[in-house]
C-alpha cells in the first residue's frame, strides 16, 4: 500500500516535472523566435533608412523596440526611430520619440547622445528670432543642460557652440525690439533694451552696438555724465569698432565736421583720377 502511493506520487511528479520542462522549451523557442523577428525587423528598418524612406524605416525601428521590449536592442531601436524622423525634418515625431526614450531608457549609456538630438531637433526650427520662441528657449535649455551634465564629450563642445548662436539670435531680437522704441523716442523702453542686452549676452556681436545706443540716448536725455560713462566703457572694449568712433562724434563735433570733409576730399579725388 505504501509502495503503491510512493509511486502514485512519484508519477504525479515526473508528470509536473514533464509538464515544466515543456513550458520552458517552449518559452525558450518563443524567446528566440522574438529575438529573431526583432532583429529582423531592426535590419529591414536600417536598410530602409539608408534609402532614404525615413517613415517606414521608423516603423520598423518600432516595431523591433515592441517585438522584444526587455532586450538590450530595444532602447537602441527606439533612438533609431527617433533619428529616422530628424533625418527627414519630421521633427515634432522625433522629439516625441526622444521624450519618450529619455522617458522609459533613463539609465541608457545613449542618453547624452538622445539630448543632443533633442536640442538639434528645436534648434533646427529656429527661423526668425521675432517668432520662434518656443524652438529657441528649449534648445537653449537642452544644450545648457548638455554642458553642464557631459561637459567632456563632444556634444558639450558643439553644444556650446550653438549656445553662442543661440545669444546672437536672442541677443538680435533685444536690439530689434530696442531700435523699434528709439526710433520712436521710447527712451525708457530702449534703454531697457539695450541694457539688457549689455548685461545677458555679453560674448555677442552687439554689445558694442547696445553701448552705443545708450550714449546717444543719454546724450540727447541731456545726461552727459551717463553718456560718457557708456561712451568710455566703449572705447575701452572697442576703440577700433564704428560704433566707438560714432560715439566720439557725439561728444566731439569738429571730429565728425573733420570727417566729413575727409569723405569729401577723398571722393573728389576718385572722381579727378577719371581725368588723369
Amino acid at each position: 500500500m505504501i509502495l503503491r502511493n510512493l509511486l502514485f506520487f512519484f508519477i504525479i511528479f515526473i508528470f509536473f516535472l514533464s509538464c515544466s520542462k515543456q513550458k520552458i522549451e517552449n518559452s525558450t523557442i518563443e524567446e528566440v523566435n522574438l529575438e529573431l523577428q526583432m532583429i529582423e525587423a531592426y535590419n529591414i528598418g536600417f536598410e530602409e533608412l539608408k534609402k532614404g524612406d525615413a517613415l517606414f524605416a521608423a516603423k520598423k525601428f518600432n516595431e523591433a523596440e515592441i517585438l522584444y521590449p526587455q532586450s538590450n536592442v530595444a532602447p537602441r531601436a527606439a533612438l533609431m526611430a527617433a533619428y529616422s524622423y530628424y533625418s527627414q525634418d519630421y521633427y515634432q515625431d522625433s522629439i516625441a520619440e526622444l521624450e519618450r526614450f529619455l522617458r522609459i531608457y533613463a539609465k541608457d549609456e545613449n542618453v547624452p547622445y538622445a539630448k543632443y538630438l533633442l536640442g538639434l531637433c528645436y534648434y533646427e526650427q529656429i527661423v526668425d528670432e521675432k517668432k520662434d520662441l518656443k524652438s529657441i528657449s528649449k534648445s537653449k535649455e537642452i544644450f545648457l543642460q548638455i554642458t553642464q551634465e557631459y561637459p567632456k564629450t563632444d556634444f558639450a563642445i558643439d553644444a556650446s557652440f550653438k549656445l553662442n548662436l543661440i545669444n546672437d539670435i536672442l541677443a538680435s531680437k533685444e536690439m530689434y525690439v530696442g531700435r523699434y522704441y528709439f526710433d520712436r523716442k521710447k527712451w525708457i523702453a530702449s534703454i531697457n533694451r539695450f541694457k539688457y542686452v549689455i548685461d545677458n549676452y555679453e560674448t555677442t556681436i552687439y554689445v558694442a552696438e547696445a553701448l552705443h545706443r545708450l550714449v546717444e540716448i543719454y546724450y540727447i536725455l541731456g545726461l552727459e555724465e551717463e553718456s560718457k560713462k557708456y561712451a568710455n566703457l566703449l572705447g575701452y572694449n572697442y576703440q577700433s569698432s564704428q560704433w566707438y568712433e560714432n560715439s566720439y562724434s557725439i561728444f566731439n563735433k569738429k571730429y565728425e565736421k573733420n570727417k566729413i570733409q575727409k569723405k569729401d576730399k577723398s571722393i573728389l579725388k576718385k572722381f579727378k583720377s577719371f581725368f588723369n
